[in-house]
């Protein structure tokens, strides 16, 4: 079998969308953000939300015209060719195969707080024990299967997650505001957005705070959108609408933090904040107020929306190794389905490459860290890929499509070389390996034939490696973590002259791709929109 099918409506790709980014984020993301911005981390929200509906919106217009399984790793083929789509499809890969790990390791330090065998701490980081990394494997396990037995079962399980998840966060939100509210803890939101360093702080809050990472999930439905119907609907819906409706939630659950928090707790400054129990934010304060109802749902719901949002991060990084194998870049079989027209070989080697995450980045904030610098080169190729096609196939059929594309492409890619900029030098250092690692395997499989590219694609690829390694050296000499010659302020100069022009220079090397060719690939990959009952 190689044919996946049609299965989930608009309504039901939205609730998959909002289950991949209803994760693990919401539950350590408001005190990480608060700690870095103060009450200012309102405004990081809202940059970080706005962003992404944003880059969604680019990659909305992409999947609806081209949509096919694990559209992150197989777009950079059709507009910049085959090296360009293998750089893209393993950053994809590392940052996907991730997220599922990344839920589970939250999971399990929840956990440890009444199981503390599961845990121990090295050097301040919480590290699985013999015990811990069983469980992992366990649940790991669990939502594979989950994934691989039944599509109607996963159907059942999101919305039952999603229904639960969503609630517990409104009675969440609501239960603190009624219970204690501080206006005077938003003393400070004034001085910081009026001072260079209070700007700094929100800046990096959106991309260490963990509010990036918060957002992620709207690619569900990049990635699902060859399994799709009523693309048109589907797509905007699921990326701009999903990122929209949890920005709100998310806004609700950092307000209410903020003016629940006892003032005494301030004295030092954001950045000293800690109180007893603040692995869980909200499960603390929750205790704290005595709402003994919502810490029982809390301490559920922090099992719950990370095994929700890890099983939906299993599907969607089966898709993109699915694609990958597709491409020719990874052995064939990987792309086999089973009955249920689900990348089963996938899934079961993403299991094993997840296990092995654990050990190189033990705790969440680790992994955290990790990911964002790699999650926004993907999100970058987004903007890039739209307007490249926009300009090879003008008369393609766009069920949606973006208005004002080009500038607004062009301030997307901007956005997401400042996330990549915020997360400062030492995780752009750790980035910089993993790119390295890429090339590598790269010109290892050319070496041996496995991979083929011609002139042409290599033409297409010559804007890659200059944004990549800009990043770095921008990276290394501004003032996140770097050495400082770049100051504040000059340095969104710097990132904006340095967007414009690998901006123009990407879209003058796409791939002259023609009408006849994106047609046979569609018909060959994703064309059958035939119903699986």
């Amino acid at each position: 079998m190689s044919q996946l099918s049609r299965r989930f409506s608009p309504f039901s790709l939205l609730m998959l969308s909002i289950n991949g980014i209803i994760g693990s984020g919401w539950l350590f993301a408001p005190l990480y953000a608060a700690k870095t911005a103060g009450s200012a981390a309102i405004i990081s929200w809202c940059i970080g939300g706005f962003s992404a509906i944003l880059i969604a919106f680019t990659f909305a217009e992409l999947s609806a015209m081209f949509p096919v399984a694990g559209g992150s790793a197989r777009l950079p083929q059709l507009s910049h060719g085959a090296f360009t789509s293998f750089m893209l499809s393993w950053i994809s890969w590392i940052t996907a195969l991730m997220l599922a790990p990344l839920e589970v390791q939250a999971v399990l330090q929840y956990a440890s707080l009444f199981f503390p065998s599961l845990m121990h701490v090295v050097d301040g980081a919480a590290n699985l024990t013999l015990i811990g990394f069983i469980w992992a494997a366990i649940l790991m396990i669990a939502m594979c299967v989950i994934n691989m037995v039944s599509y109607n079962g996963l159907q059942r399980f999101n919305s039952t997650i999603f229904a639960f998840k969503v609630s517990v966060m409104v009675l969440t939100i609501f239960a603190i505001f009624h219970a204690r509210f501080t206006p005077g803890n938003f003393a400070g939101f004034s001085q910081s957005i009026t001072t260079a360093d209070g700007w700094k702080a929100i800046f990096s809050a959106v991309s260490t705070g963990g509010i990036v990472l918060a957002f992620n999930g709207f690619k569900t439905g990049v990635e699902l959108a060859g399994e799709t119907k009523n693309l048109k609907v589907a797509l905007p819906l699921s990326t701009a609408g999903s990122v929209l409706s949890c920005l709100l939630l998310y806004l609700g659950l950092q307000i209410c933090f903020i003016g629940a928090l006892d003032p005494e707790l301030l004295t030092g400054g954001w950045q000293q904040l800690n109180f007893k129990g603040d692995l869980g934010p909200f499960v603390a304060l929750a205790g704290t107020l005595g709402l003994v109802l919502v810490l029982k749902l809390l301490y559920t719901n922090s099992i719950v929306s990370p095994l929700g949002a890890g099983l939906i991060y299993v599907t969607s990084t089966a898709r993109i190794l699915y694609a990958i194998s597709k491409l020719g870049f990874v052995p064939k079989w990987l792309s086999y389905l089973n009955k249920h027209h689900l990348p089963v070989w996938a899934i079961a080697v993403n299991f094993l490459f997840g296990m092995i995450s654990f050990l190189p980045l033990p705790g969440w904030q680790a992994m955290v860290n990790f990911l964002v610098s790699t999650m926004v080169i993907t999100y970058a190729m987004g903007p890039i890929s739209l307007m490249a096609l926009r300009l090879s196939l003008p008369d393609k059929t766009r069920p949606f499509r973006l208005p004002f594309a080009r500038g607004l492409c062009l301030i997307a890619f901007y956005i997401c070389n400042l996330f990549s900029y915020w997360t400062g030098w030492d995780t752009i250092s750790k980035l910089s390996i993993v790119l390295i690692t890429g090339l590598l395997l790269f010109f290892f499989a050319y070496l041996r034939g496995v991979v083929k590219v011609d002139k042409e694609d290599m033409k297409s690829a010559h804007w890659l490696m200059p944004y990549l390694l800009g990043l770095i050296v921008i990276s290394y000499f501004g003032s996140f973590g770097g050495q400082g010659l770049i100051p504040f302020g000059l340095d969104f100069v710097v990132i904006g002259l340095f967007s414009v022009v690998i901006f123009q220079l990407s879209i003058a090397k796409r791939s002259q791709i023609t009408h006849d060719q994106a047609e046979s690939f569609l018909s060959k990959e994703a064309a059958v929109a035939l119903e699986h009952t």
